[in-house]
């Protein structure tokens, strides 16, 4: 199981900055782990997938992350690198949306400024796999519609989310970053 490595300590951080820097409330008692295929997925306008690289979704699964973009879901994954976990996300994901296209997200899309203006969306994050891209797929594949997902390959914003409570685990501005980019794509979500 690859998806529990940040888990339950990046829910956990990343709670706290919400309620710390919006209005949102959010729960924290604990985090919801579903299957895609799980109808209460319905009830989130929002999911995270961790470890796209190894995702293998079942039939119904992907039928049923399909169905949940087309109501106006919105999905993050996160915590992928290198080209073997890239063909395999992008295989996964053709298998979710057959006619949806991967088109590279830069720093003009709206999703980098629907809280925090992010004037460089790809920073060195130091790791020598390679630097860090923004990938989404379009409603209807227009780029002018709704954004659908976001996939942030070569980067691990869960880590930083998940070590920045602890002293001299990772560099302060990386975490700032991913929890800009965190607060950003969930602001997004729930607003489009």
């Amino acid at each position: 199981m690859k998806w529990h490595h940040d888990f339950p300590r990046a829910e956990r951080n990343f709670t706290r900055i919400l309620r710390e820097l919006t209005t949102l409330r959010p729960y924290e008692g604990g985090g919801n782990v579903l299957t895609l295929d799980d109808p209460a997925l319905m009830q989130y306008p929002l999911a995270y997938l961790c470890e796209p690289g190894y995702w293998a979704p079942t039939e119904t699964e992907a039928r049923a992350l399909r169905t949940y973009l087309a109501k106006g879901g919105f999905i993050i994954f996160d915590d992928f690198f290198g080209g073997r976990a890239w063909q395999n996300f992008e295989t996964q994901i053709r298998r979710v949306l057959p006619e949806g296209r991967l088109v590279r997200l830069d720093a003009s899309h709206p999703i980098f400024d629907s809280f925090y203006r992010i004037e460089q969306v790809a920073p060195d994050r130091g790791f020598r796999r390679g630097l860090p891209e923004f990938w989404g797929v379009f409603e209807d594949d227009d780029p002018t519609k709704r954004l659908l997902l976001v996939a942030n390959y070569n980067s691990d914003l869960g880590e930083g989310w998940e070590w920045s409570d602890e002293p001299g685990a990772m560099p302060v501005d990386l975490t700032s970053t991913d929890f800009k980019l965190g607060v950003n794509y969930l602001v997004y979500g729930m607003t489009r």
